[in-house]
């Protein structure tokens, strides 16, 4: 992944956001943090409408990790407008979610998630996950050339 891109975090619980942040810190991920509070704004962001308009101030992540139960609109919805924007439907996404239903799983990846993260219950696992999200998406990967290049794209409504 090009380090410089952003990572995208669709997350409504602040706590959630504050560990994930302390996280990000303690494992050298030195891509930066993108947050969204809710699944509305995760769109807006997205496609590049609303406050987000500026594509050098939000620039398209190269990343997203996107919780389901959020206000707005639910994680599956994004996701499901995701894959169906054109400009966008390769991007990476790696569900990370308290729920373990099978249906969400099932549902996830039947839309395209290339991954269903449970949340860990304590900051030092949380750490360990992202640690292995560092090593295997941010380094491992290999990403499809348009997600590369598409830094200064837009995404459709």
């Amino acid at each position: 992944m090009n380090s410089n891109k952003p990572i995208l975090y669709a997350e409504d619980e602040e706590n959630d956001v504050f560990l994930m942040e302390r996280a990000f810190k303690r494992a050298e991920i030195t891509n930066p943090l993108s947050i969204v509070p809710d699944g509305k704004l995760a769109v807006e962001y997205l496609s590049g409408t609303g406050g987000y308009t500026d594509r050098e101030a939000h620039p398209m992540p190269g990343l997203i990790l996107l919780d389901l139960n959020m206000t707005g609109k639910h994680g599956l919805d994004v996701l499901e407008w995701l894959r169906a924007q054109p400009a966008t439907s390769t991007l990476l996404v790696l569900v990370f979610t308290s729920s373990t239903q099978d249906r969400d799983v099932h549902r996830a990846y039947s839309l395209g998630a290339n991954g269903y993260l449970i949340k860990p219950g304590k900051p030092d696992e949380l750490l360990v996950t992202v640690k292995l999200i560092k090593d295997y998406w941010l380094v491992q990967n290999r990403m499809p050339p348009e997600c590369v290049d598409f830094a200064a794209g837009e995404a459709e409504d």
